[in-house]
This record gives C-alpha cells, sequence and structure tokens, in this order.
C-alpha cells in the first residue's frame, strides 16, 4: 500500500476530499494544484500556472482545469467536478473515483461501469508544461475519451468573467491546437500524443466558486472560458497523455516523457522523503539566477525565509551543490545591500535588520556540515563584509550601541518576522533591543571569531572575542528578567515582557549568551506556554491580546497572524535545543513532537506542511499550503535526530 492513498469511501465524501490538495512545481516558478478530487477551492489553484515576466511579477493562470468525460454506447461520463452557488457540485465525477495515490506522481482511479481508467498528472521539470496520462486498465467495449479545457488566462491575484474581448480564435497544430485569450499571454499549446478530433463549441461556464477564498473574506467567483473539446478513441491497455504547456511538443515523444519524469521523482513512501520532496518544490530557477520560494501559492523569494529555510533544503539532504547555487544569487543580493546598490536579484526585503545575520547563520551551517575550510574558501570575504558593514554601522536599519548590542527601530514599520501590519502600522511593534536580533549578532560574532582562530588571523579573532563579550554582558543585562525568561524587546528602558517564542533561539543557536541554568529556564517555560503538537506558539495564552485563532477576513487574520498562532519552524528550533542542552534524554520527546508533523503529510496540502497552525486545538492549518522555513526546520530536525541515533 502506498504512504500516501486513499480510498473511495474518503474520496467520494467531498467534506474529507476537499480539503486536502495536492502541490507540483517545475523548480522554474510554475506550479499546478488543486484538491485531490481535481476540484479547485482557491483562485490560486489551476492546472497550469505560470509566471509571465514580460507582464509582472505575479503568476498567472492559463488553464484551470481539464475535465474528462468517457464515452461508451452513446452515454457518457463526466468525471470533472467544480462548485457553483448554493453548495452545488457538477458534474459530480468524484463519484467514479475507486482511488487515489501519489507515492511518484498523483495517480487516479476512476471506475465506470466496466471501465477502468487511471490518470497521471506529471509537471514537466524545469519547462512550463502539465502533461495528463490516461491509461485504460479495463474497458468490455469500444470507449471514448473526451478532455474539456477550462481558459482563464488571468493573475492569481485577480479573477476572469465572461467578456466580449476574451478571443476565441485558434490555430490547429499537430495532434491539438494553441490559443491565447488576451493580449500580452502567450500561446497556449494543448495537444495528445494521439490523432484526436477538436471540436470547437466555445462557451462560458459562469458562476465556479471557489470556498477557499470565500473563507478569507474574498470574493470567491469567476467564469472560465472553454473552447471546444478534444475526443478521441482508447483501446484497453492503451495510454492516451495530454500536454499543455508554452511551447509545441514533439506529440510522440509524450508517454517517454511522463515515464522519465516519473522515475525522477523522490518516491513518496514516508515522512522524510514526502518532506524532501517538498523541499525540491521551493526551487526557483529563473534567469540564469537560483532562487527559493517562501511558500506557495502565493509568496515569492523573501530573503529572510531563504537564508532560514535554505540549510534544511539542501545540506541536510547532502544536496550541498545546490546550496552554493541558492548563495551564489544570494550573494549578489548582500552585496548589493552592503555597496548601497539597487537589487540585481529577485530577492525581497533584502534591506532587513536581521537578514544578514540571517545570512551568516545561513553560511554557519554550510561550515557545520561541510567543513570550515570550504566554508571560509567559498564564504571567507563575504563573511568578512558582512560583518565590517554592521561594525562600521553601515546597515541603515541598524545602529550598534556603545553597550554592544543592536537597536533597531520597529515602530513605525516591522523590522523582524513578525512583520503583519494593519493601516500601514506593524501589529507588533518590536522596536529598540530586539531578543532574537541580538542573539543572531552574538552568535556572528562569536561563529567569526572561531573562524578567525581556524585560518590563523589571531588580531581580527580576539576582536570578535572581545565584541562578542560586550554583547553577551549587555544581552543578559537588558533581556533577563526575574521570571526565568527573555524580554521579547526592550526600547528606551520600557520592555515588552510578553512571553513570545524568539527567545528559543538564544538558546538554539550554536553561541549562546546565556549560561545553561539560563537556558534551560526559557526551555522550561517555552515548554509550559507555547509548546503545540504543531509549533511554537507566537505568544503566550498568559500574555495580553492572545488571539490563537488564524480564520476570518483579512484584518481579523492579520490581528491573530503573532498573537498566538503556532510555527513549526520555531518548533524546529526548540527541539534544537532540546537536544543541545538535555541530548540523549530529550530524544524520545522529540520523537514524539515529531509525530504532529508527520500527520500532516494526510492533510492539507499532502506531503508537505502549511504555513502556520492555529494556537489552540484542534490546531488546524491555515495560511500557505506550503511552507519553506517549516518544511527546512522539520529536516534539519530529522537530520540531527539521525546523527544522534547513530552516534
Amino acid at each position: 500500500m502506498s504512504y500516501l492513498q486513499f480510498d473511495k469511501t474518503l474520496m467520494t465524501n467531498l467534506q474529507e476530499s476537499l480539503p486536502k490538495e495536492i502541490l507540483r512545481s517545475n523548480r522554474s516558478g510554475a506550479y499546478s494544484c488543486s484538491t485531490i478530487v481535481d476540484c479547485n477551492t482557491r483562485k490560486y489553484h489551476g492546472l497550469l500556472v505560470v509566471p509571465i515576466p514580460e507582464m509582472d511579477d505575479e503568476n498567472h493562470v492559463l488553464l484551470s482545469s481539464l475535465d474528462e468525460t468517457v464515452i461508451q454506447h452513446g452515454a457518457e461520463f463526466n468525471l470533472g467536478l467544480h462548485k457553483y452557488q448554493g453548495d452545488n457540485f457538477s458534474p459530480k465525477g468524484h463519484k467514479y473515483i475507486r482511488e487515489f495515490e501519489c507515492q511518484q506522481v498523483p495517480t487516479t482511479i476512476y471506475r465506470v461501469g466496466g471501465v477502468l481508467l487511471k490518470k497521471e498528472k506529471v509537471f514537466q521539470h524545469y519547462e512550463n508544461r502539465i502533461l495528463v496520462r490516461y491509461t485504460l486498465l479495463e474497458a468490455h467495449s469500444a470507449t471514448k475519451l473526451r478532455l474539456r479545457p477550462f481558459l482563464a488566462f488571468r493573475s492569481v491575484r485577480e479573477y476572469t468573467h465572461e467578456n466580449q474581448y476574451a478571443s476565441r480564435e485558434y490555430t490547429e497544430i499537430n495532434h491539438g491546437i494553441k490559443t491565447s485569450m488576451y493580449p500580452g499571454y502567450p500561446e497556449l499549446y494543448m495537444q495528445l500524443d494521439k490523432k484526436n478530433e477538436f471540436v470547437f463549441c466555445p462557451d462560458w461556464y459562469r458562476g465556479v466558486e471557489y470556498p477557499k477564498e470565500q473563507e478569507r473574506g474574498y470574493s470567491f467567483n469567476e467564469d472560465l472560458y472553454v473552447p471546444g473539446y478534444f475526443e478521441c478513441d482508447i483501446k484497453k491497455g492503451e495510454s492516451v497523455t495530454f500536454s499543455a504547456g508554452l511551447s509545441e511538443i514533439k506529440v510522440s515523444q509524450l508517454n517517454n516523457v511522463v515515464d522519465f519524469e516519473v522515475k525522477s521523482r523522490t518516491p513518496r513512501d514516508n515522512f522524510y522523503h514526502c518532506m524532501v520532496n517538498s523541499a525540491h518544490q521551493f526551487y526557483n530557477h529563473r534567469d540564469g539566477e537560483n532562487y527559493i520560494l517562501a511558500g506557495y501559492p502565493w509568496f515569492k523569494c523573501r530573503a529572510r525565509d531563504m537564508f532560514i529555510s535554505l540549510p534544511g533544503l539542501t545540506l541536510v539532504n547532502d544536496e550541498i551543490e545546490k546550496f552554493e547555487l541558492f548563495m551564489e544569487t544570494a550573494r549578489k543580493g548582500i552585496e548589493d545591500i552592503i555597496n548601497a546598490r539597487p537589487l540585481s536579484v529577485r530577492i525581497y526585503e533584502m534591506e532587513q535588520p536581521d537578514v544578514l545575520l540571517w545570512a551568516v547563520w545561513c553560511i554557519q551551517q554550510y561550515a557545520n556540515i561541510v567543513s570550515e575550510e570550504k566554508c571560509m574558501e567559498k564564504y571567507g570575504v563575504l563573511l568578512r563584509s558582512i560583518m565590517d558593514f554592521m561594525l562600521e554601522g553601515k546597515h541603515p536599519e541598524i545602529e550598534l550601541r556603545e553597550n554592544g548590542l543592536l537597536w533597531v527601530e520597529g515602530k513605525e514599520k516591522p523590522v523582524t518576522w513578525m512583520n503583519s501590519t494593519s493601516n500601514g502600522r506593524p501589529i507588533v511593534p518590536r522596536s529598540g533591543y530586539v531578543v532574537e536580533i541580538n542573539a543572531l549578532w552574538y552568535n556572528a560574532l562569536k561563529y567569526c571569531a572561531q573562524m578567525c582562530a581556524a585560518m590563523n588571523n589571531a588580531d581580527r579573532g580576539q576582536m570578535y572575542e572581545e565584541r562578542a563579550r560586550v554583547a553577551q554582558e549587555s544581552f543578559v543585562q537588558v533581556f533577563w528578567n526575574e521570571h526565568g525568561y527573555l524580554m521579547d524587546y526592550v526600547d528606551d528602558g520600557v520592555a515588552d515582557w510578553s512571553v513570545r517564542p524568539n527567545m528559543i533561539f538564544a538558546v538554539a543557536l550554536d553561541y549562546s549568551p546565556l549560561d545553561k541554568k539560563q537556558q534551560k529556564a526559557i526551555l522550561d517555560i517555552c515548554t509550559k506556554e507555547l509548546l503545540t503538537p504543531k509549533g511554537l506558539r507566537s505568544l503566550s495564552p498568559k500574555s495580553t491580546g492572545y488571539n490563537p485563532m488564524y480564520v476570518g477576513p483579512q484584518i481579523q487574520r492579520d490581528y491573530a497572524y503573532h498573537q498566538g498562532t503556532a510555527w513549526p519552524w520555531l518548533a524546529g528550533f526548540y527541539m534544537e535545543a532540546c537536544l543541545k542542552v538535555y541530548k540523549y534524554s530529550r530524544l524520545s520527546f522529540i520523537e514524539r513532537q515529531l509525530v504532529g508533523y508527520e500527520e500532516e503529510m494526510f492533510y492539507h496540502c499532502l506531503g508537505t506542511l502549511p504555513e502556520l497552525f492555529d494556537g489552540n486545538p484542534p490546531f488546524h492549518g491555515r495560511g500557505a499550503i506550503s511552507f519553506a522555513m517549516n518544511v527546512g526546520g522539520i529536516l534539519r530536525v530529522l537530520k540531527l535526530m539521525e546523527k544522534y541515533n547513530l552516534e
């Protein structure tokens, strides 16, 4: 039995099957995403969703869905599924589903009378092309297959509606057609690897609804254009492959391309392999550069997310060369910031004050896994440039104070990962001495001192050590309180006493400014007040403003975003801190914690982790359906567990 497999009982129950989503990306920014019953429930869903850089910096839904119809003895059985007004679903093709599994690629088996039809969906790597292969496993009489494409040609941020401007023109190509609904959009090439008839019967399907958008307080319906349908005979044992892409393909190659792509996939046969497969989906090769997308379906490459997630997405999977490729692109962004140049790469939020410190931490993980010598060879100059930039006070968002700590202005705009806003102002205005920024700063100083010592640069190493000593003394003086935990931030003597997870970094990082007793105290309060089966809460239930349910319209969700919701990537650092402080005595505890994340492989978006969870039971997954920092964070813990179990 496949690891990710669901039978007819679940698939035909829309209450159970509709919340389960499936995502595939091509590692170049495009993706294919829907529910496991192929009923789109978000405006971001689509069979072929691609970036069109000539138009804007967004993804665009070209092919929304593809309805299949099986025809025998003149009787038509439509396997499609769409939601319309009033909880009406049509044409209810889910009732024919016998099973679904996605160990290699998403595969659905349909049973229609004596017909048994298998459907496999493959998103081709580094190509803007979706391939759908149909195999007739059983049939007792002549069978026809009809494929009806639903076109959108719109940004993922918008909707399309019936209008007089949509072009109905199309051009016949080898075993298919090409068409484009609007000027500026590329042609969509739709082909089959078998001779077929395209029947032109243009129509709009009106009032298609997306319930996930309705839940989020947005408009939620659109009209989709269907230019006609493709129809061909299919025999028992025969496979027919449909291709939709931005270029024409040699149809005789389609079946071989599908076979090759299936074999190249990481099998989703256990928790770890699911996470590795998910890690690969964040890769984005674009215009000769390599990026990490922060998440799907709406995030772009964000600097902080990239540096936090990169070690877990690459290094722990022994993909050293991949790490180096991503860091080469990141290096350009770092050098642009240091030299006050316009950004030459598509990495957002590079100017944030903690980003360069996370970059140092990221490079530090490379040294830990590869070697100090190789790290200094590749990134030594970059590390020195970052530290000089910080020590010389050149970062426009940071002030290095006489007490050795970093001070930031966060009242008017967000300057940390807790970046939700309302009316342009931060909902959590963390300003002054921010706890994780200064924990990262101390770690960076100590790490660079260590690297200098290893490279026989004693004078510079001593300078870092002295800076670290001053920062360590000030850190404890500023942040430690008599209740045994760290202030979240301190601004001009006014401290935020809220119990938040940001203090965990002062324990989890390689170099901690705290003694063992203080580290254990922080772990204790995080365990008692912040730990959930799905991550660390962003705020303790005992603190003022606790708001754990990420539901409702945008403004309501913004106010809950960092006020009690749980985040798996924070739990990754928490579990790392537990192993660092308590070592083998906490192995069984960490194993039990990881069960909560393995459960998520079967919910929400299969085989990955969503952006965040409600902070109260039953801890529903919310936000983006797949989030790089969460996947990277849990992968790092899985690697740490492997290391401890081998020793």
